[in-house]
């Protein structure tokens, strides 16, 4: 074999520019680039940052359209959530019905899963979100990953997170096994997504508003406006994806706390984010819906809960809510900046 025919056939990965956006072809195996447009460089995190993928097997992805649902319940523990559960079989339901995922194309991660490989433990969370993104992404294709459980953070030492802090997820295991954390979630779902491939998240946990590491934040300011922040790394270690697009929506800042309760459907416990994303694309009808829209109807839910008419225990409802609603504010992140009220969400 020619090896100089050889190198001039490796494989290259697309990557946007960091600073003027425009489409850079990396060689493989190089881990920064020089922008021959602006000059800025753009880093790419080296992949010993990411783990080994995962062993075990699950389904061939097949179709355009997969997701991965993930309700973590804690049960038999002192962490213990209510909603998780429910709230995991309501956001299938909402895939299949509304959405028009297949049945097949969606893994769901619970604790009353038959099969081993879909309890949510560390492991088979992070095998799953492997198989989402990396088992064969073409140019079309629609990704979903939910996850309703616990969310933490751990003090972060290389100056890349803004508050200083990495969020995570805490797994079924997560007192033995550790919580993932936003590194490994953006470099296992995020930035490999190649060009013409969609990722949405759906984020219902504590911490959670920047857990997928996306570079750019879209946060109301004290006017009531929706503005984007900048919220790449100093390092410019690149957050971004391989050509693909990636948007989260999650139910609190990374200072806050989402709540899991029964006052919102008055039927049973619920996530609150989860409910009010459930209702938002529900009521949206056949003209569909902008993130602007969605991301507004589950603020006005949250800061004006549905708590006339309920008699007796309106008093008990004000004091868990205190004054303006629920203290936790829903967060849109993505890897690329965009009009929230003129682009419409779509799966």
């Amino acid at each position: 074999m020619n090896p100089s025919k050889n190198k001039l056939s490796a494989p290259r990965m697309l990557v946007n520019c960091s600073g003027c956006k425009m489409p850079l072809q990396l060689p493989s195996g190089i881990r920064s680039i020089r922008c021959a447009l602006c000059k800025t460089v753009t880093h790419i995190a080296p992949s010993t940052r990411i783990q080994a993928p995962p062993s075990g097997k699950l389904p061939h992805p097949h179709g355009k359209k997969r997701a991965v649902i993930c309700g973590v319940s804690y049960f038999n523990s002192r962490s213990v959530l209510k909603s998780c559960l429910k709230d995991a079989k309501c956001m299938r339901q909402l895939l299949i019905n509304n959405l028009k995922f297949p049945p097949d194309s969606i893994i769901m991660l619970t604790e009353e899963e038959p099969h081993p490989l879909h309890i949510p433990t560390k492991q088979n969370i992070r095998m799953a979100l492997y198989w989402l993104v990396k088992e064969g992404c073409t140019t079309g294709d629609s990704l979903f990953f939910y996850f309703s459980g616990h969310g933490s953070q751990q003090r972060e030492y290389n100056g890349d997170e803004v508050d200083s802090k990495n969020e995570t997820l805490c797994p079924l295991d997560f007192v033995t096994e550790g919580d993932i954390l936003d590194d490994e979630i953006n470099a296992t779902i995020v930035r490999p997504l190649p060009h013409g491939v969609k990722l949405h998240s759906v984020i219902d946990a504590c911490h959670s508003g920047t857990v997928m590491d996306l570079p750019y934040l879209c946060r109301m300011n004290t006017a009531g406006q929706y503005v984007w922040e900048n919220h790449k790394p100093k390092s410019g270690e690149w957050k971004g994806t391989a050509g693909g697009e990636a948007i989260s929506i999650s139910g609190c800042d990374d200072d806050q706390l989402s709540d899991d309760t029964g006052l919102l459907s008055r039927i049973t416990s619920t996530g609150a984010m989860t409910f009010c994303f459930i209702q938002a694309i529900e009521r949206s009808g056949a003209q569909g819906i902008t993130y602007g829209n969605i991301m507004n109807s589950i603020r006005t839910t949250l800061k004006n809960p549905p708590v006339k008419g309920i008699g007796p225990m309106l008093t008990r409802i004000s004091k868990r809510l205190g004054p303006g609603g629920y203290k936790q504010d829903p967060q849109l992140t993505a890897s690329e900046l965009f009009d929230i009220y003129a682009k419409k969400f779509t799966l």
